[in-house]
């Protein structure tokens, strides 16, 4: 027979086993809860960092929270904006009183004297002077912006002189420069070759150096050395480069506002054209406002002449010019007269002008006779 256990034992061990679950489910309870602490915890750790580095935040702990940040940009802006102002006005008073100051002293110290070269070659005043005809043939208005024959010169050098003491010792330096000149050239004479056309941004033609153009750079700058060294106010900052200026628009203001540049086809022909040979005998110091020579060229002050037997070289120069000149037009007779039209047209003359001869004759005996 089986045994039942006893009442009291059944109930003790039920609530021993009640016990025993609440407990259980007390620890998973608290499990659970520990667990999600530390999950919450876990993530609010790893979310903090993230809120510490964010802009906001520090925006947050800067002073000037509460202050109107556009407010602050709009004032920082006018006071740049009026220290610009300042600055500019500023500025531009500096730049119209330097400019002031660069106009008197422009004016001060323009050139008004130069070191001249003059040319004295008829053969290449001539050829110029052909140039220029050309030029004018094609565009008339270009006549004011042509040089004179008589002024024809290479310019060696710029200076102001503002008295007649300047003037003085000036002519003192061009003195002293004859010696190095001299020194230079030895005795030896020069010729400068002038050939081809050339311009200056197309507002000055010229004819071109193509020969001994380093003496004419040593002897200019030694001119500009010595005269420089005597206090005056001599010379250019751009390199010395010898020309002959035939043309130029500056001569007429009038001109200037008609014609903005030189069309380098009016002289197309001439651009290799050769010119002629100019002897290295004088330089001349001359005033660029006082009046003119009768024959065109500057008020000299004073000049320089080269070598102890220059004026016999002149003087057998300009006989073998002439010498050329009759000859050449010598053999331009001689070919007219080899010309038979021309020695049929002569013989006819001659015949025309004996039978009136003899006309005449026998009018006058016939005149005379006494049956007459």
């Amino acid at each position: 027979m089986a045994l039942r256990p006893a009442a009291g034992e059944g109930r003790a061990g039920g609530d021993a086993s009640r016990a025993a679950g609440a407990i259980r489910e007390h620890d998973g309870l608290e499990n659970v809860q520990q667990k999600k602490i530390f999950k919450e915890n876990k993530t609010q750790q790893r979310e903090e960092p993230r809120a510490a580095d964010s802009v906001d935040s520090l925006m947050a702990e800067m002073p000037f929270l509460d202050t109107d940040i556009d407010d602050e940009c709009v004032m920082h802006a006018t006071s740049e904006i009026n220290i610009k102002k300042k600055r500019k006005r500023t500025t531009g008073r500096e730049i119209e009183e330097g400019i002031e100051r660069k106009k008197k002293k422009n004016k001060q110290y323009q050139p008004n004297y130069f070191i001249s070269l003059p040319i004295t070659n008829p053969e290449i005043t001539v050829s110029i002077q052909a140039v220029q005809d050309a030029i004018i043939q094609k565009d008339q208005r270009l006549s004011k912006a042509m040089v004179r024959s008589g002024s024809l010169h290479v310019t060696m050098l710029l200076m102001h002189l503002s008295n007649e003491e300047e003037i003085s010792t000036a002519v003192d330096a061009l003195s002293e420069s004859k010696v190095f000149v001299e020194d230079l050239l030895r005795g030896k004479r020069v010729d400068l070759s002038f050939q081809g056309i050339d311009h200056f941004k197309n507002q000055v033609g010229f004819v071109k150096l193509v020969e001994n153009t380093t003496i004419l750079t040593e002897i200019a700058e030694a001119m500009k050395k010595i005269f420089q060294e005597k206090g005056i106010l001599a010379g250019e900052e751009r390199a010395f480069k010898p020309h002959l200026t035939f043309m130029k628009l500056s001569k007429s203001m009038e001109l200037r506002k008609q014609v903005k540049k030189i069309d380098s086809n009016l002289y197309e022909d001439f651009k290799s054209h050769y010119f002629g040979d100019e002897i290295l005998h004088r330089f001349d110091l001359c005033s660029m406002l006082k009046k003119k020579q009768p024959n065109g060229y500057y008020y000299c002050e004073s000049s320089i002449v080269f070598g102890k037997s220059h004026e016999a070289d002149l003087a057998k120069e300009a006989l073998r010019r002439e010498t050329q000149a009759l000859l050449s037009r010598l053999n331009q007779i001689k070919a007219l007269l080899s010309s038979p039209e021309i020695r049929t047209k002569i013989s006819e003359e001659l015949f025309e002008d004996r039978h009136y001869s003899n006309s005449k004759w026998e009018s006058c005996v016939d005149s005379e006779s006494p049956n007459a």
